[in-house]
């Protein structure tokens, strides 16, 4: 009897195994993840290489074949636990490993498309996700399968058979962290951030020993916590993040500053650094936190040896609208006057696209890549922004009753001009592939104040499009310029991932279930495939047996269907799912 079977029967596993054979496994090793990119084999990193690129040199599938491509299997999640599938697959040795909804990991046999085994996180009663009960996927080390869960812990699977190699907890769930993004693997360590930014916690990197579990360092990311290391069993401070305790935070607010490191990071070689993004200050009412509030809403450079903050970038000092500055940090190289510029950039949920040194944080450029932006009028010569003081949400304390401060309309809303979900950049074409949002909200700020593991936002605001055409846009921005060479409109908004290649070819999906292949110089749409649900995973492309395969998740949820006010209404019909579709070029 098959574990379905016992499914079927009423009686629980949290671990099922199929009963085909499983593939030879050979195992990750540094080298493997270091090279990811530049292998078509198999997917071993979060972003199809360290940096985060999601660039593929393969082009067997390229603009003349892609309308060929045909569907080979799809692999269903199973079960009633169908919300928001964001996950992006790795491959391994004839194995693709993929997480779920609700904390759950598959492993699937790419020949055939049959589970070899599932594991199930026994979650709490009682945990706090902000954004739905989504994960992004897994890192692959050794024998290993690692990701986080929605009650804050890092578990480690065998990868032969999913049972639990070993597990610990990151922080506390009851206090409102959680984890949802795939960790990163750099020199044998796993490093994760945490969620919680709107329930008051206090961002923290961690590296474990992938091995084994132990923890390596820690990383406050509000200014004022001290970071440790872990050596032969004993807690050494490694010193304080930024200046001293509420340098930039008032009184103690600095204690539950939030600044969450919720997205993961990315990692370059070049420079041996880790680049992570941080959420929003805690609360939300800025005129609570006089200040720049460090830090929040910045790209932080981290020496993955120690932890140590090497340089930080604020994309939002003093925010005062949610625009987290989690979004990836893409490594990439250009030339300009005959030099190679050692870069990194970013597309921010404040709308602004920013290109840094990424040896030291400098400023290089930064434009807008959505239409409208009423927060600010540009940023300064060091990337700063310019404010426009009207349009931060009105302080409660100037209103007679002290209930409401003065609504603004500002844009983007919250959910971004970009959110979590990751752009790609071509080698081939020098361009980066932006999936961007056109949407405004009413925000007002509310008094509030700190409970642990309750609500801590001090806000309101209701989202509303900016255009009844479409509010996603994919946008295509050369980084040396700021010139947009082409976007492609949707009606509903993007929250799925994006892959290129050298076939000439951008890959994404939309929530009205297609999967879409464009031109990667025009952004015409040569091939479109309806999934059944709506797609917010990130596609990835490998080889096998010298052919080229294509495979997304599909599946329904997240953010926007939770938080999306008005826009809400744009998706309300859209079926939730989970599946995970593989394409291929005909033999022929």
């Amino acid at each position: 009897m098959t574990a379905k079977s016992f499914k079927r029967c009423g009686m629980y596993a949290a671990l099922s195994f199929a009963l085909t054979a499983m593939p030879v496994y050979a195992g990750v090793t540094d080298e493997d993840i270091l090279a990811d990119q530049e292998t078509t084999e198999d997917i071993v990193t979060y972003g199809l290489g360290l940096r985060g690129q999601r660039y593929s040199p393969m082009d067997a599938i390229n603009r003349d074949t892609v309308k060929e491509i045909r569907p080979v299997w799809a692999f269903s999640l199973g079960g009633e636990k169908q919300r928001g599938q964001e996950s992006q697959p790795m491959v391994k040795d004839g194995v693709m490993y993929v997480t779920g909804s609700y904390s759950r990991v598959y492993a699937i046999d790419v020949n055939t498309g049959d589970e070899l085994w599932q594991y199930d996180a026994r979650l709490p009663d009682g945990i706090m996700p902000c954004c739905d009960v989504i994960n992004r996927g897994v890192a692959l080390y050794d024998d290993l399968v690692i990701f986080g869960t929605l009650d804050a812990k890092l578990v480690a699977l065998d990868a032969k058979t999913g049972k639990v190699r070993w597990k610990k907890t990151v922080d506390n769930y009851q206090d409102g962290y959680s984890i949802t993004a795939a960790p990163i693997i750099v020199k044998g360590n796993v490093i994760t951030g945490v969620s919680g930014g709107e329930f008051g916690i206090v961002g923290r990197v961690r590296a474990y020993d992938a091995k084994t579990g132990k923890l390596v360092w820690e990383r406050p990311t509000v200014e004022g916590h001290m970071g440790y290391v872990y050596k032969d069993g004993k807690k050494i401070e490694n010193g304080i993040s930024g200046g001293k305790p509420g340098q930039t935070w008032p009184a103690d607010l600095w204690k539950s500053g939030g600044a969450a490191p919720w997205l993961g990071g990315t990692y370059d070689p070049d420079t041996d650094l880790l680049f992570f993004g941080t959420g929003n200050p805690a609360p939300w009412n800025s005129h609570m936190r006089p200040g720049d509030n460090l830090f929040s809403s910045s790209r932080l450079a981290i020496d993955p040896d120690d932890g140590k903050i090497v340089w930080h970038f604020q994309t939002t000092p003093h925010d005062g609208w949610d625009f987290d500055g989690v979004n990836e940090l893409i490594s990439f190289d250009y030339t300009e006057n005959g030099k190679q510029i050692k870069a990194a950039a970013t597309a921010d949920r404040n709308g602004f696209f920013y290109v840094l040194n990424r040896t030291n944080g400098e400023f290089i450029r930064g434009f807008p890549f959505v239409n409208k932006i009423s927060w600010a009028k540009g940023l300064d010569d060091k990337g700063r922004p310019q404010y426009v003081a009207e349009n931060r949400p009105g302080d409660p304390n100037d209103v007679k009753d002290g209930k409401q401060g003065e609504t603004v309309v500002a844009v983007p809303s919250f959910l971004g001009g970009k959110n979590w979900m990751p752009m790609a950049y071509s080698q081939k074409s020098g361009l980066f592939y932006v999936p961007a949002n056109e949407w405004q909200m009413d925000i007002w700020n509310e008094p509030v104040a700190y409970k642990k593991g309750a609500a801590y936002l001090g806000a309101g605001f209701t989202i509303k499009a900016l255009n009844e055409e479409y509010i996603g846009v994919l946008r295509a921005y050369d980084p040396k310029t700021g010139e947009r060479v082409w976007e492609y409109k949707n009606y509903a908004p993007l929250w799925g991932g994006v892959l290129t290649t050298a076939g000439g070819l951008v890959f994404t999906g939309n929530p009205e279930g297609y999967l879409l292949a464009l031109d990667d110089k025009t952004g015409e749409v040569l091939y479109k495939f309806n999934t059944g649900s709506g797609i917010v995973g990130s596609p990835v492309t490998w080889e096998m047996d010298g052919e080229q395969y294509i495979s997304v998740l599909s599946g329904w949820g997240g953010a926007v269907p939770l938080w999306g006010g008005d826009v809400a209404k744009r998706v309300k019909n859209f079926n939730q799912g989970g599946m995970v579709w593989t394409f291929k070029l005909p033999k022929s």
